[in-house]
């Protein structure tokens, strides 16, 4: 007999209808007109607030003073910027995620930001039935033993749910795709893309269009959850045979029970890493001990040698280690959860990035302009063009902080980014930007200055080696080939 958290109403067509006249009422699911209206006027609401700051500072001669209405400024921006991203949903729950990072954002910010992890609003367990119904071809009670029906978390695509398997002798997790939210968050995009192209043309040189391309190509792939199911099987595989121990723990699927709207896999017990401080506290460890900080280190370099490999080993890699992916679990483990976004990068792209890495780690202007042009990054020429470009791809592809920083901001007067204009940044790359941003930003709340670029170098080194033993003997006589430009160490 199934069991059941509460109680399963029917579906009869006044429940249908009911849900339906929600679903029209919802902020989060409006016609994609309306939605796009409401997107273009906050966007341009918040927008202005920060041009008119930046006028109101230059008539203000105390640093103390304009930091002051900066700082008024990014409070009016957060409350506007929340109230966006969480009434609106869909996209830009993920928007949330992506620019809610201590790193990166204003304080303020990453404060009303962060609480919007998973916490999209749940499908109504009626419509998840029908869905897994429809999808498993078979009843509830047939399926599972026991089935939860309040999701343990509801994200911008999709909701899980905790279950157990008729016969089965452990929990799984239930991913349930959210019913009609594909239209809605391809227009979502489209917006934000024409909304990128604006900034680039005024304020921001950076090529904000491909990535905004990049990310419309990955979001239409998280609508196929056997796609994601093959990615958490082959990551899981690469990991286990490139170590002892696979440095993060992968769910294993249940393919039998997986289709394009529907994953089952393993459930994970552990706790977010958002919640680590407060849990530490609960068992009565100091967050700024010693018991601590070794549990942080361990945690942050198991991340750092996963990611390592993925990409530099690999090229294939998880390619969105927000918070809300991220679990610890007994003896500071830790689990990498939702594989939607996962990225593969060529070789050559996989082998100038290691190339890079070395680059940052040895301090070399001249070998991180190499590396960067091989990567396809464009900028425009400027004074000390060398050093800027070393100190762009520390900002971009490290996540150590320089000394006395406890925050990047890319495009502020005297940033790299906006001395040297960023003309054209392959659409690749920006997942392997992301990535690393991210795990930056966990350093930064986990109160750890972490390279990750010093913590890859044995990596990189492998990776270049590896291809330079194979490519040795067919590479004689062939000086103008691309393998030989790219090892320029040698």
């Amino acid at each position: 007999m199934l069991s059941l958290t509460g109680t399963v109403g029917s579906r009869s067509s006044e429940d249908a209808t009911t849900y339906h006249q929600k679903k029209r009422r919802s902020p989060s699911l409006l016609q994609p007109w309306v939605r796009s209206l409401q997107f273009w006027a906050r966007a341009t609401d918040i927008y202005l607030g920060y041009k008119v700051c930046q006028l109101r500072v230059k008539f203000v001669k105390e640093q103390s003073k304009q930091e002051e209405i900066w700082d008024q400024q990014h409070e009016v921006a957060a409350d506007k910027l929340y109230s966006m991203c969480s009434e609106l949903g869909g996209f830009f729950l993920k928007i949330a995620q992506i620019i809610g990072k201590p790193d990166l954002a204003p304080t303020a910010w990453v404060k009303r930001l962060v609480t919007l992890c998973d916490r999209a609003p749940p499908t109504p367990f009626e419509v998840v039935q029908s869905v897994l119904e429809e999808e498993l071809h078979g009843n509830l009670g047939e399926l599972f033993e026991r089935f939860d029906q309040a999701p343990i978390g509801s994200a911008s695509i999709a909701q899980v749910h905790r279950a157990r398997i008729k016969g089965g002798k452990i929990d799984v997790a239930v991913k349930v795709q959210h019913p009609g939210v594909q239209e809605l968050m391809m227009t979502d995009i489209r917006n934000l893309r024409a909304f990128a192209m604006f900034l680039q043309n005024t304020d921001v040189k950076f090529d904000l269009v491909s990535v905004t391309t990049e990310i419309e190509k990955q979001v239409g792939y998280e609508f196929d959850f056997l796609r994601e199911a093959d990615a958490m099987q082959r990551i899981h595989h690469f990991l286990c045979t490139n170590n002892k121990r696979s440095p993060v723990i992968v769910p294993r699927v249940i393919s039998k029970m997986t289709t394009r709207r529907v994953l089952l896999m393993e459930f994970i017990d552990g706790i977010p890493i958002t919640s680590l401080g407060e849990e530490m506290a609960k068992r009565g460890i100091n967050p700024t001990g010693r018991i601590a900080a070794a549990a942080k280190q361990k945690i942050l370099k198991s991340l750092m040698q996963a990611y390592g490999q993925m990409i530099l080993k690999s090229g294939f890699f998880h390619a969105d280690p927000h918070p809300g992916n991220i679990f610890i679990c007994k003896n500071s483990e830790v689990a990498l959860l939702d594989y939607g976004q996962v990225k593969y990068i060529t070789d050559d792209l996989r082998l100038a990035y290691a190339n890079l890495m070395l680059a940052i780690v040895e301090d070399s202007p001249v070998k991180a302009t190499i590396s960067l042009r091989e990567l396809g990054i464009c900028t425009s020429p400027c004074a000390d063009e060398a050093n800027e470009l070393l100190k762009l791809a520390k900002t971009m592809f490290d996540t150590k902080l320089p000394p006395g920083v406890k925050a990047l901001t890319p495009f502020q007067d005297d940033s790299s980014l906006r001395k040297l204009s960023v003309q054209n940044f392959p659409e690749e790359l920006f997942f392997v930007l992301r990535a690393v941003n991210l795990l930056r930003g966990l350093n930064v709340g986990l109160g750890i200055n972490f390279s990750c670029a010093e913590e890859w170098k044995p990596i990189a080194e492998e990776a270049l080696s590896a291809v330079r033993s194979q490519t040795g003997t067919r590479q004689k006589g062939s000086s103008r080939s691309f393998i030989r430009r790219l090892f320029w160490r040698k």
